[in-house]
């Protein structure tokens, strides 16, 4: 997988759109470490998916407040997408990142209230 490209693609989408892109990654997160848990009970997939959840969560608050001090998207799609130590945490961020980005649709739409 090509960071760079991942970079560039998120970049282009809407902060509405990266919101629900990274929303999306975080359910899926959460599948990969039930099935990597699996019947073991190991604590080790639950723990970092909880870590993982608790920054793309706060991320995604940052961008629909539009808040200045937020981490760039580079930031973030390196801390998804990087090689990692652990490979099994490695594992489940990207089969997570390929589900997502294989059945995401952007919904380049603009909602305006009380619009007279």
């Amino acid at each position: 997988m090509n960071i760079q490209s991942e970079i560039e693609f998120f970049a282009e989408l809407s902060q509405i759109d990266k919101a629900r892109f990274m929303l999306r990654i975080l359910c899926e997160i959460a599948e990969e470490a039930k099935l990597v848990g699996g019947d073991r009970k190991e604590a080790a997939p639950y723990r970092f998916a909880t870590e993982i959840a608790q920054r793309l969560s706060r991320f995604s608050f940052e961008l629909l407040s539009d808040d200045p001090n937020r981490p760039a998207d580079d930031v973030v799609l390196r801390m998804l997408l990087a090689s990692r130590v652990d490979k099994t945490a490695e594992r489940m961020l990207q089969n997570a990142y390929r589900r997502v980005l294989t059945s995401f649709e952007s919904f380049d739409t603009t909602v305006l209230l009380n619009a007279h």
